[in-house]
């Protein structure tokens, strides 16, 4: 697949996703761009660059000054904040953006942020506003933050994707540009690590010493050698979630007891660590031997690493430093085992690294959720994905089982224009679903809404950590075919409320869907007729119209029971939940073909 095609299908997903577009008081709201920004950024937070996001649109012009946000992502702790500005304008072809454009999209993402951390702008806003508890928020937490991020987003593409870093406040505003084209590298390599460059001779002031092994028998060489724990720190401090993709993204807490025994050792023996610790296991896409004057081998760069074995190492060497600035890093050494992953024909690389990072964490109880692609669920609704045909015999759906495996099956079955088009027109984008959707989807369905509230990621762990727990008491959780149409039905009304609700409320939609359905499923979950949808592959424009009918009581209800706390915070505690589902809604109407 080309830029051209990828961009191209990208606009199909952004159109998928796109209700009809409305105007409101301060004029035409822009959806597209609106989807434009939730598909990337949630690409974003997938891959480890960013947090849970926000959509969240905002344009004013305060004197001669012009602000915009489009988005926004606080890390669980509020010590980081990424800001989103999006230039959509719905190309279909490829086409380049000036720097000028992107720069001045910084600059008034740059603003906003300046006079919200400043104190200025919520005495310019109307409180009403969805974005103005983040502007409070921003006022109440910026002393504190230790990272701050821009992302230009665009469909276009940019000449320089990194500007020089501004200050604000004594703090430092990294600037950064997520274009079609640096998307298509993520999207289509399925390989978030090939942005992670480490020049070690720059940051240990010489290359590391090594055993280099080279293994012309499997798909990978090997090398040993030792990490300096102030290189670790400033490599995560960088790229933080991204080095961790192959592993457990999210960080465990220094207070569990493996964690707090590296902090203490950190604190109080730093230089014991290499003989406390086992060490860390990498995998890289290339290495960079550099002799030294004695002829011994030296790691002179990395590109592509990734961690699948001690993430918690690393990420306790950072948050220790981060709590107790007075920690000597430059007295610690890490041991480490890196694998140089070789690309041959027949090596499945993506099977290797999960082998590789589910046998090197074998000794441990770290929960290796990323790589749960390959359990019996997922590899089941995949076959059934492939075999179960729509009621028109000729489409079907398609489960994104491998993130990009729907745009490599369209590369690798669509080898002319006719069959590339007989693809799309068997399996549109509209009928593709990734795990996380389904995952999403189906804690809806079972009354768990403020788990989709925690994000893509946590809601994914926490929908195959219920697995396991069925698994464990002996039940299956292997679906048959009635079971995925009922799941493929589940996943049709989403789709159908998404699409209907996202004009409907300009910010916090994704908060708002998820509790109407997961109301409706409360309610009517038993009543709804799911093999007529089926059949059908579209909800009754008659149940559309209850959903959106509990939606604006459901909105009510999120904005008067927050007190005061962003909506998107309140909607990730079982609270909210309890708050929501014993409100009061209109009755069911008795005309619905859907409900039994």
């Amino acid at each position: 697949m080309t830029v051209e095609e990828f961009l191209r299908q990208t606009q199909a997903d952004v159109r998928a996703g796109i209700g009809e577009r409305l105007d409101g008081p301060e004029g035409p709201y822009p959806y597209a761009e609106t989807v434009f920004t939730e598909v990337v950024m949630q690409h974003m937070a997938d891959i480890g660059m960013t947090f849970d996001p926000v959509p969240c649109h905002y344009e004013a012009r305060i004197g001669n000054a012009r602000l915009k946000l489009s988005g926004f992502a606080v890390s669980e702790d509020a010590s980081e904040v990424d800001l989103f500005v999006s230039l959509y304008d719905e190309v279909d072809e490829v086409a380049t953006i000036p720097d000028s454009e992107t720069k001045a999209a910084a600059e008034q993402c740059l603003r906003f942020l300046t006079r919200a951390a400043e104190g200025r702008l919520q005495s310019s806003m109307d409180p009403s506003h969805d974005a103005f508890e983040l502007v409070v928020t921003l006022r109440d937490i910026y002393a504190g933050l230790d990272k701050i991020r821009i992302y230009v987003l665009t469909d276009r593409i940019a000449k320089s994707r990194n500007f020089k870093n501004r200050d604000v406040q004594g703090k430092t505003i990294q600037l950064e540009v997520m274009d079609i084209e640096r998307l298509f590298r993520h999207w289509s390599a399925g390989k978030p690590r090939d942005e992670v460059a480490i020049n070690l001779t720059d940051l240990a002031g010489a290359p590391l010493p090594c055993v280099y092994v080279p293994n012309d028998l499997e798909g990978y060489d090997y090398a040993l050698t030792v990490f300096p724990g102030e290189v670790l720190r400033h490599v995560y401090d960088r790229y933080g979630g991204r080095l961790l993709e192959a592993n457990v993204r999210s960080f465990l807490s220094t207070t569990g007891k493996v964690n707090r025994g590296i902090r203490d050792t950190l604190r109080h023996e730093p230089e014991k660590f290499m003989a406390f610790n086992n060490g860390i296991v990498l995998i890289v896409d290339e290495l960079g031997l550099e002799r030294a004057e004695d002829g011994t081998p030296g790691i002179n760069w990395l590109r592509g690493m990734q961690i699948v074995n001690g993430g918690q190492t690393t990420a306790s060497l950072y948050f220790t430093k981060k709590k107790d600035p007075s920690v000597d890093l430059r007295r610690v050494r890490v041991p480490a085992k890196i694998l140089v992953l070789r690309t041959r024909e027949g090596v499945d690389e993506d099977a290797l690294v999960a082998d590789i990072s589910r046998y090197a964490n074998s000794q441990n109880a770290v929960r290796v959720s990323d790589l749960s692609a390959n359990r019996p669920f997922h590899v089941e609704v995949e076959k059934l994905a492939l075999t179960t045909y729509c009621p028109d015999g000729t489409s079907r759906w398609f489960y994104e089982r491998a993130a990009g495996s729907y745009n490599v099956m369209l590369a690798r079955e669509g080898t002319t224009p006719a069959r590339l088009k007989k693809l799309k027109d068997s399996i549109p984008t509209s009928r593709k679903v990734t795990k996380t959707d389904l995952a999403k989807v189906l804690n809806i369905w079972a009354g768990r809404p403020h788990l989709v509230a925690l994000g893509a990621q946590k809601n994914f762990q926490a929908f195959m950590d219920e697995l396991s727990e069925r698994e464990a008491a002996g039940h299956s959780v292997v679906p048959d075919v009635a079971a995925y149409r009922r799941m493929v039905a589940q996943v049709i009304i989403f789709k159908a409320a998404q699409k209907m609700m996202r004009p409907m409320f300009k910010a916090f939609q994704a908060n708002v869907i998820a509790y109407s359905l997961a109301v409706m499923a409360t309610r009517l979950s038993d009543r709804i007729d799911f093999e007529r949808i089926w059949m059908v592959q579209a909800p009754s424009r008659q149940l559309l119209d209850q959903i959106a009918a509990w939606g604006r009581e459901v909105n009510a209800v999120l904005h008067d029971t927050a007190q005061g706390r962003m909506i998107s915070e309140w909607a990730k505690r079982p609270e909210c939940w309890s708050a929501v589902s014993a409100a009061s809604y209109p009755p069911v109407a008795d005309d619905i073909p859907d409900v039994r």
